[in-house]
């Protein structure tokens, strides 16, 4: 998922060097470990059959205190594409071919890997990720946002600041739908198992509604290009100024909206559907999350060091982090058992979650270094 066009090396903006970007190898390796994290975590609220299960009021603080440092994963992974890659430079074919061989090749090889360990059924992989792949959702919503990218690239070239700011705007509005379907669920009841609450247009026949297409993830590819053409370079202590405000907002309004939503009722236990209906207030593209987002790419973007350091461990681990992301899970499942009967909650997470970024970092190097064959499965 990295770029290595000429034209990076021509790009002005703080901590670019050689050719790279430099806060982006940070960003991109502190979002993996993040990653992790959130795996590390889903054990302790979601048990058999993704049922909501949590043993005690420590598990849910646990849980919500690394949920909402490391929540900004995923949007911070998709602003980096689009900072690198948007607008889309060269032709169509030549940017989708690069893209295919990278990212995509990968994925369909993990699917199948994950299908045939873990008993899911091989031909599942034509329609979707294996149900033991879980954490491969990631990879068709980005080739979907590479599909989209040469489509607005003219748009994205031509775009004034002021323009790209109402935009964004109008995404971060859509960024409260999480809770307007919530709230329409309180005004007039469930509409029913399995069907999502419907708004402005939207019907059991229709699920395009008004802001269907100004929502989601395109959102972060907006700001990755806001942040590329137009965000001035801040000193620290600017930054920290307007970043930590929007981290705290975030952050509190994820731990919260996640931590009080169990009422105090421990040991808790309700229907897979209660699972997802507790996420509300950590949902990528909901408005905390968004804020989270926006807070830490701002404290990312002051990382410019390029020493040793850098060369010798960030460098490597963010060109090995696609790989890590698509292996990772494998590693988390076979330790898990260990690492959760016998450690307290905090300590079982945070240190299999290290454990599990280490190895899995260590085999896509590995692997990475495999002549061809390293590449198609570890990008």
């Amino acid at each position: 998922m990295e770029r290595t066009e000429k034209a990076l090396a021509a790009a002005d903006g703080k901590g670019e060097t050689a050719g790279r970007c430099v806060f982006l190898d940070y960003l991109r390796v502190v979002a993996c470990l993040m990653v992790v994290m959130i795996h590390c975590c889903e054990p302790y609220y979601i048990g058999d059959e993704g049922r909501c299960q949590v043993a005690s009021a420590a598990d849910a603080f646990w849980v919500a205190m690394v949920e909402m440092v490391c929540r900004s994963c995923v949007p911070l992974f998709v602003m980096t594409s689009a900072y690198l890659l948007f607008p889309v430079r060269g032709s169509t074919g030549d940017f989708f071919r690069r893209r295919l061989t990278r990212v995509g090749l990968p994925y369909v090889l993990w699917c199948g890997y994950y299908s045939l360990v873990y008993g899911s059924p091989l031909h599942r992989i034509l329609f979707n990720f294996p149900d033991a792949g879980g954490h491969l959702w990631f990879v068709p919503m980005l080739l979907g946002l590479y599909v989209l990218m040469p489509l607005l690239s003219p748009w994205a070239e031509r775009v004034g600041e002021r323009e790209l700011r109402g935009w964004i705007l109008v995404w971060l509005a859509t960024t409260l739908l999480p809770f307007a379907r919530k709230l329409s669920v309180v005004l007039f009841g469930e509409p029913g198992f399995g069907v999502v609450p419907q708004l402005w247009g939207e019907a059991p026949w229709n699920p395009f509604g008004t802001f269907h297409y100004v929502s989601g993830f395109v959102g972060y590819v907006l700001l990755g290009l806001y942040f590329r053409r137009f965000a001035r370079a801040l000193s620290l202590r600017e930054t920290l100024k307007r970043a930590l405000p929007l981290l705290c907002a975030g952050s509190a309004g994820m731990a919260f909206g996640f931590y009080f939503r169990f009422g105090g009722r421990f040991p808790f236990d309700a229907p897979y559907a209660c699972t997802v209906d507790f996420e509300l207030t950590l949902e990528y593209c909901s408005t905390f999350v968004a804020l989270a987002v926006v807070g830490w790419f701002m404290v990312f973007r002051t990382f410019a060091g390029a020493g040793r350091l850098y060369r010798r461990l960030v460098l490597p681990l963010s060109k090995a982090s696609y790989g890590t992301y698509l292996v990772h899970m494998t590693i988390l499942l076979t330790l898990l058992p260990h690492f959760k009967a016998h450690l307290p909650t905090p300590v079982a997470i945070v240190s299999l979650g290290l454990t599990t970024f280490a190895a899995a970092s260590l085999v896509s190097l590995a692997g990475r270094r495999v002549p061809r064959v390293g590449a198609w499965l570890f990008g």
